[in-house]
């Protein structure tokens, strides 16, 4: 057997042990060194590295955006949830110093964070410093449906999420964009084929399996681990509304083709009568908010949306859904003081139940009440003229 030649054994050996050695520093300046933030043993109450790795990422994501003057907002469920159960003694300390990371290293692969589009200017300098700080960063973008229409089906393509991903933990910025009607919007999170799927686990994201929409919010800084963040103002009302922000958008392409087979009434009654049924929508969704009441677009109302993206001018009302769980007998009083007398009352709580206001001219609103069975939900009705009663069953995932 030839013999091994101990001087190549030891040559092969420095060389590996110095490769090592260069990977070890290259790892420590660019991961864990005090200039990129992340001394992990400094976290206050951390656990496990884990822990230190979380709060550092988002520390330097913080002081990132504020350098570039980006103003970002918490929107992460997770830690929002957390942040709720002690919510008034965070807003009541002085400078919420806590003796422990209570907030920001809770186990999680990504921490969500929101931005208002019309507050930055898309800078490229953002990124070119994000790059410099160890982040990997990547777009997602798709159409802008704002610039759909009846005319207009192409949509420029716009950013939607932006993912930030450094050590073992990911920021997931989410774009809002303000939409008519006083409310913000954020896309979908559709994933195109040049995109690398394996980039972070984007299953486990809060946001962008589908879009959302959400009343503007007023934000709240607060100090929480030793960090300056801001949150929503109204956090149980931000919390509240996750839970039913889906959004759909008009159909305008089927719209379209209905249009084709039959053409839109673009009479001055039918133009008249549409303005004020959408202003008489919107008084009533403003009232049933301020109550607390929850409701969808029911019957004729809710055909006009999906069908052809508008209300039916030969309708002449307006139809709105609401659980019997949530009937409040504030409704009609409220609805009174906003200038809608009470027309008619069918059914009773327990059984029917039907609302109707007048709006302005002929313009009627119609609040029907949904009741829930073992295997349905059905709702009762009432023709005014004979008194004669119907009810309407569906399926009971509505």
């Amino acid at each position: 057997m030839q013999r091994i030649n101990k001087n190549v054994v030891l040559a092969l050996l420095t060389l590996t042990s110095s490769v090592f050695l260069l990977f070890q520093l290259y790892y420590y300046k660019y991961y864990l060194s005090p200039k990129n933030g992340a001394v992990f043993s400094k976290v206050k109450g951390s656990q496990s590295g884990q822990d230190g790795i979380q709060w550092h990422v988002i520390k330097k994501f913080l002081g990132l955006v504020s350098s570039h003057n980006v103003p970002v907002y918490l929107i992460d469920p997770l830690v929002l949830g957390l942040i709720q159960k002690d919510y008034e003694q965070l807003r009541s300390s002085s400078d919420g110093t806590s003796p422990e990371c209570k907030f920001f290293c809770a186990a999680r692969d990504f921490t969500t964070f929101a931005l208002l589009d019309k507050t930055w200017k898309h800078e490229v300098s953002l990124f070119r410093a994000a790059e410099k700080m160890g982040f990997q960063w990547l777009k997602i973008q798709n159409r802008d449906p704002r610039l759909e229409g009846m005319d207009d089906l192409s949509g420029i393509e716009i950013p939607l999420h932006y993912i930030f991903k450094l050590a073992a933990h990911a920021i997931h910025l989410v774009v809002f964009y303000e939409r008519n009607g006083n409310y913000v919007w954020h896309g979908p999170l559709r994933l195109k084929q040049n995109i690398d799927r394996k980039f972070v686990p984007f299953r486990k994201l809060h946001f962008g399996h589908y879009a959302g929409a959400y009343n503007k919010p007023e934000v709240l800084q607060l100090s929480i681990d030793d960090l300056k963040v801001h949150i929503p103002k109204n956090l149980s009302q931000f919390l509240e509304e996750m839970s039913h922000s889906r959004f759909l958008e008009c159909r305008y392409r089927e719209a379209r083709a209905f249009f084709q087979l039959y053409p839109d009434d673009a009479s001055l009654d039918a133009v008249e009568f549409r303005k004020k049924a959408k202003a008489l929508l919107h008084l009533a969704a403003l009232t049933l908010n301020n109550l607390g009441v929850r409701f969808w677009l029911s019957s004729g109302t809710c055909l006009g949306w999906y069908r052809q993206c508008n209300i039916i001018p030969y309708s002449k009302d307006m139809d709105l859904g609401v659980f019997i769980q949530d009937y409040k007998s504030d409704i009609i009083p409220a609805f009174q003081k906003a200038g809608l007398p009470l027309k008619h009352k069918f059914g009773k709580v327990e059984d029917s139940l039907e609302l109707s206001f007048q709006g302005e001219d002929d313009v009627k609103l119609d609040i029907f009440f949904f009741y829930e069975d073992d295997d349905h939900i059905w709702n009762g009705g009432t023709q005014a003229k004979s008194g004669k009663k119907f009810k309407y069953e569906f399926i009971s995932n509505l």
